[in-house]
């Protein structure tokens, strides 16, 4: 990292009055340095996938393993979505269109080439889904075991109004954004939140990205539920070990994974 940006963000977390948090150039609780990406500040991405193999987590905008359900409108843009063990009957609200090898559904919800995927159709569909949902299940687990944060308890857990360098938060509680937020950073910067337990971004507040920060680069490690009000816009990869709701209106750029149940509400879900 360069000098001018170390200060900066030394100077920042002062201004901030950040308590016992540290930069991405601080050592860590266990003594040592964070190293950063090849290409850019922050930790190691956490690796979902190619987006055209339908075993990997990166083909999908949404995987859930009890349900998915959209109220009305919507429309993802960009990847798959993807349901396992629940059966196809607990996709609900996006009036699917099997196709002919019963492998997969359409909908106009979902934007081509973007197909639905459920574990009662033809094979290899539902080993596939077993795949992906495992290696979901492994990005949670990566993402969650990064050690030696470089930001603890940022905030209390209050994020609203606050400016996120690169680099591991580790949140103790849960996270609020009663009002904006900024991801600032290079395209090649990345961001993991570990967060113990619930996320909420407030009406038609948004999660903004500065200095070509990138939404595939930020990822949101949940071990709560997650909740994206009406009229709000969240960016980044959710990784959340319960269930993701987006009211009426929400907007997401990046992915919404869920160990249990995604459900949306006329919301524009589009993958970075």
């Amino acid at each position: 990292m360069q000098r001018p940006l170390a200060l900066f963000l030394l100077l920042t977390a002062a201004a901030c009055g950040d308590d016992g948090s540290s930069g991405p150039d601080a050592q860590g609780p266990d003594g040592n340095n964070h190293p950063p990406n090849p290409s850019g500040l922050g930790p190691a991405p956490v690796a979902l996938g190619s987006s055209t193999d339908t075993t990997a987590a990166g083909s999908y905008a949404i995987i859930a393993k009890t349900g998915i359900t959209n109220v009305t409108g919507s429309l993802i843009t960009g990847g798959n979505l993807g349901l396992s063990p629940a059966a196809a009957s607990f996709v609900t609200g996006f009036a699917p269109v099997a196709d002919a090898s019963g492998m997969f559904a359409t909908s106009v919800a979902v934007a081509p080439p973007g197909k639905i995927y459920a574990s009662n159709y033809t094979a290899p569909t539902p080993s596939n889904l077993t795949t992906a949902v495992l290696a979901m299940q492994t990005a949670y687990t990566d993402a969650a075991g990064r050690s030696d944060p470089d930001f603890v308890n940022f905030h209390s857990g209050d994020l609203g109004g606050q400016t996120l360098a690169p680099g591991v938060y580790k949140f103790g509680t849960g996270v609020t954004i009663p009002t904006d937020v900024t991801f600032s950073g290079g395209a090649n910067d990345t961001w993991i939140l570990q967060v113990s337990n619930d996320v909420d971004l407030s009406a038609s507040k948004r999660v903004i990205l500065a200095g070509g920060a990138d939404a595939k680069n930020i990822v949101w490690q949940v071990a709560g539920k997650v909740t994206v009000h009406a009229n709000a816009h969240l960016e980044g990869v959710v990784l959340c070990k319960t269930g993701i709701t987006l009211q009426t209106m929400a907007t997401v750029r990046g992915r919404l994974f869920a160990q249990t149940l995604v459900a949306i509400d006329n919301n524009a879900i589009t993958v970075p």
